[in-house]
């Protein structure tokens, strides 16, 4: 497996135990919608949250959340709205980013950005 592949997984699974030691719900993983992903749709005080985790072991391609440019947050979108209008009981959401920055396999920063778009 590649490299990347792997901090990635790794990161998505920090991004889960960080956000259930927040009093996040996690509904779903890796939710699919035809060729657009969804890395966690959560659930906290009523409202439903799509979270996109980055991942890095550097910064030599910049900040993680950086990476969440417009045309990622459009797949986003569109993945959302597909999730939405399946599971109509929602009426609130948000997109958050969680950044992560680990160094020797440890994590050495967490940020989550909540409402970071829209």
């Amino acid at each position: 497996m590649f490299k990347h592949k792997e901090t990635g997984i790794k990161g998505e699974q920090i991004a889960v135990n960080f956000l259930i030691n927040n009093n996040y719900a996690i509904l779903y993983r890796n939710w699919r919608f035809g060729k657009k992903e969804v890395d966690i749709i959560a659930h906290k005080d009523d409202i439903l949250i799509f979270i996109e985790v980055k991942t890095r072991r550097n910064f030599n391609f910049g900040f993680p959340e950086e990476a969440v440019n417009t045309q990622k947050q459009g797949f986003l979108k569109l993945a959302a709205e597909a999730f939405v209008d399946a599971n109509p009981q929602y009426t609130q959401i948000r997109f958050d980013i969680l950044s992560i920055l680990l160094e020797c396999d440890n994590v050495k920063e967490i940020l989550h950005f909540e409402d970071a778009f829209f």
